[in-house]
């Protein structure tokens, strides 16, 4: 069992032994280094950044252009007077809430109520 207890104990002042008190703190600031580094090699380079934010403006000018032609779909679409006043009058909503509920419903009055009241 001494010798067992020598070996422990040997391994315990090589540490201290070889670097003096200052050991410790250097070991903790090589850690440091290490996890900065690795963070420094994760952070989005410019050139990815750029690339994401050409993606995203390709994107929202798609939308608009999708959006763009669904309102002049919806512009084609012909609606009677009658109807449109029957919305609003049944519904209390606006000319132009009422109007877009028609036209989304390629004019049917019946689907358009019914989805206003959905």
């Amino acid at each position: 069992m001494a010798a067992e207890g020598d070996v422990e104990l040997e391994l315990e002042t090589e540490p201290n032994g070889s670097g003096g008190g200052g050991d410790g703190h250097d070991s903790g600031a090589a850690d440091l280094e290490r996890v900065t580094d690795y963070a420094e090699e994760k952070e989005i380079q410019s050139s990815n950044l750029e690339t994401a934010m050409s993606v995203i403006g390709d994107r929202r000018s798609r939308e608009q252009k999708a959006k763009q032609e669904r309102e002049k779909e919806l512009a084609k679409v012909t609606i009677k007077k009658e109807d449109l006043e029957l919305i609003m009058t049944e519904m209390e909503i606006s000319r132009a809430a009422a109007e877009r509920s028609l036209r989304e419903h390629m004019g049917n009055v019946v689907e358009a109520l019914i989805t206003l009241t959905n």
